[in-house]
């Protein structure tokens, strides 16, 4: 079974950092796409950044140039360094791995983050 679990979330003042954090089991990042959502209250969840298996990045308009996504295999960790924090920023963050090949598509329960203006 493929669990990913969140943490690293908080309450920050605009212009600070988090680091999020996203654990697997039962699966493997390595050979998996790996992104982070994000739903803000009211809002639809829209994805932010994401990593392909070959270790490419997306993101969102909103986000590029301030938040960084980064894969330890060995760890089997993902991460969302997010800096520059603005209270736009807020909402409760998703880590969600995805395998067409095996129809693999996992999300984890989420973590607030809350940016204060």
């Amino acid at each position: 079974q493929v669990r990913l679990a969140e943490s690293g979330g908080g309450l920050v003042q605009a212009g600070g950092s988090l680091r999020l954090s996203c654990a697997a089991s039962g699966t493997i990042f390595s050979i998996n796409a790996v992104g982070w959502y994000r739903q803000a209250p009211g809002k639809q969840r829209e994805l932010v950044a994401s990593m392909s298996i070959g270790g490419s990045t997306n993101y969102v308009d909103t986000v590029k140039g301030r938040f960084t996504i980064s894969r330890d295999n060995a760890k089997n960790t993902v991460f969302l360094q997010m800096n520059s924090l603005q209270p736009e920023d807020t909402g409760v963050y998703y880590c969600n791995t995805r395998d067409p090949a095996t129809l693999l598509n996992a999300w984890g329960r989420g973590t607030q983050v809350t940016v204060s203006s």
